[in-house]
């Protein structure tokens, strides 16, 4: 038999031998390989696209969206201040003293005390009377005003000067004039105590 030392000696050099041979390098020519490109684009252009088209569509839908709320708002206001006309149309409708005016208007009268009929006994309870028309005041009187912002009428007389004529002397004049300052004084001190009176 031979040894097993050998075999493996024998062996080595084959091994060596074929890992030389795949081990050589041989000069292989550049391939040039692009990545292709226009899948790239057209994802990043779809990106953009997608965007611009998803803001428009937003901005579009906030601006109809505000355009609703300000129609709205108006509405409102419009409904609010319709109810408050109808509002003041019903307290003017529910005014006691109108539905006395329109009743009186109608020939009603108002009426006096009830009386009652007990069914048991038959007994008038109260004092029955016929309802006539009466002059029952519906608008209130109207206010006076104060002593301060009416005060009386403050009324002078004043005497009418007599005419003088052409023909008169000095001496008469003088004492025309004389009268006239006498009036005037006294016309003042009855305007003083028509004041001090007030």
């Amino acid at each position: 038999m031979s040894s097993p030392a050998p075999q493996r000696w024998n062996r080595v050099p084959r091994i060596a031998e074929v890992a030389v041979e795949r081990a050589r390098l041989t000069v292989v020519p550049r391939r040039r390989t692009r990545a292709a490109r226009m899948p790239f684009v057209a994802l990043v252009s779809l990106v953009l696209v997608g965007g611009v088209v998803g803001l428009l569509l937003f901005n579009t839908s906030m601006q109809q969206a505000s355009f609703a709320a300000t129609a709205l708002e108006g509405q409102s206001t419009t409904l609010a201040a319709r109810e408050q006309m109808l509002e003041m149309e019903l307290d003017e409708l529910r005014d006691p003293q109108r539905i006395a005016g329109a009743a009186q208007r109608l020939g009603m009268v108002q009426a006096c005390a009830p009386a009652f009929i007990k069914l048991g006994s038959n007994e008038v309870v109260g004092q029955p009377c016929a309802a006539v028309a009466s002059a029952f005041p519906i608008w209130p009187a109207e206010p006076k005003l104060p002593a301060d912002l009416n005060p009386p009428p403050n009324v002078v007389e004043v005497t009418a000067d007599p005419v003088v004529e052409s023909g008169v002397s000095d001496d008469t004049a003088d004492g025309a004039t004389g009268n006239r300052a006498r009036d005037g004084k006294k016309n003042q001190q009855q305007h003083q105590s028509q004041n001090s009176q007030r």
